[in-house]
């Protein structure tokens, strides 16, 4: 019995030793399950002060070369429509098909300007036969070398127009046809439905990366930096990094506002285009100091924590914090920049550790 007891006051004292080495708080132990669902984000402390940090509002929107507006290049009827809402298709797919009156015009002519180059072709070789055997005049030759190259120029002209209207191969309808891989999120036409020329029938979103347009003060455009890192936070809470890639160096005249183009760092992303976000502006020249979001800071006994992240959970670690401000915080000491600590929902763990302590 002594030496049970010895053991069990040397473990007492041992946990003792580990509580007061973390601040007086033990390690919350949560799985990786846990925190998909109750949604905690895990971010990393930034460096610098709160100049180095600006809070603004923008909206995701698909880059050029991820969305395609396809377009009607006849009038006529729709006959078929071979993709719809949602559907998957790759460059090239067609996805509708338009008879159109105009789409005969254009198949009668370059079939006429095909006959007429064959026709040049075979007279300008006539006549070159003939003068190489002395009978017919060089002039002869001439003017049918240059009958042969108005016909051929013809020629090629319809069917550049051909081929850049998607002409079926029947020669009464046009194909609408996809630029780009992606999926259909827009179908604007109906079958038997008559459409007129550059009348928007489809949209496609491509499978690129998003770009999130945000809104900022004219007197913060110049101390915004191509490279800037930035968090955009969507409607799903989950914190997406991401980088200023361009700065427009005018405001527009109703908002005063100059806008930032930024992008994702990575392709899988759960921003839907359309959407608002929230985002976050890292500069590099802030000051000195430590921010992270208002909501990863708990009181805990009157002691203002952070969660820092562990291989297994969150080890609480008390913090000094300095200023609040836009809804960041900063952090005077307690933690180093770049520890990855829990922001949105940190809350959730709170509630586990003193739950934890209770039993």
């Amino acid at each position: 019995k002594p030496v049970v007891a010895a053991a069990a006051s040397s473990t007492a004292g041992a946990a003792k030793e580990a509580q007061s080495e973390a601040g007086g708080f033990a390690e919350v132990k949560i799985p990786d399950e846990y925190l998909k669902v109750a949604q905690i984000a895990v971010e990393a402390v930034g460096s610098g002060g709160m100049a180095a940090e600006i809070p603004s509002t923008g909206t995701v929107s698909a880059s050029p070369e991820s969305e395609a507006v396809i377009l009607s290049r006849a009038s006529g009827n729709v006959t078929r429509i071979n993709r719809q809402l949602g559907d998957s298709v790759k460059a090239g797919d067609v996805l509708a098909q338009v008879e159109s009156l105009e789409a005969a015009s254009m198949s009668a002519e370059r079939n006429t300007t095909g006959a007429r180059v064959e026709l040049a072709r075979k007279t300008y070789a006539r006549e070159k036969s003939l003068f190489d055997q002395g009978v017919t005049p060089r002039q002869d030759v001439e003017t049918a070398q240059a009958a042969l190259a108005v016909a051929d120029a013809e020629a090629r002209r319809a069917t550049m127009v051909a081929r850049a209207a998607n002409l079926s191969k029947d020669g009464n309808s046009i194909a609408v046809v996809s630029p780009i891989s992606g999926k259909v999120a827009l179908q604007s036409v109906t079958l038997g439905g008559f459409v007129q020329p550059q009348t928007e029938l489809f949209r496609v979103a491509g499978n690129g990366k998003p770009l999130v347009e945000a809104s900022v003060a004219a007197a913060d455009v110049s101390r915004i930096s191509i490279g800037d890192r930035a968090t955009i936070v969507p409607a799903s809470g989950n914190p997406v990094e991401a980088t200023v890639r361009s700065v427009t160096p005018t405001v527009s005249g109703a908002t005063r506002a100059a806008m930032v183009l930024l992008t994702p760092v990575s392709t899988n992303t759960t921003l839907v285009v359309g959407e608002g976000v929230q985002v976050r502006l890292h500069l590099k020249n802030g000051g000195d100091g430590m921010i992270v979001p208002d909501d990863a800071v708990q009181n805990i006994g009157g002691r203002d924590v952070l969660f820092v992240r562990t291989a297994n959970g969150f080890r609480p670690t008390q913090v000094l914090v300095g200023t609040r401000s836009g809804g960041m915080a900063q952090i005077v000491n307690g933690v180093t920049a770049g520890a990855q600590v829990a922001t949105r929902n940190a809350f959730l763990i709170k509630a586990d550790m003193i739950k934890a302590e209770k039993e």
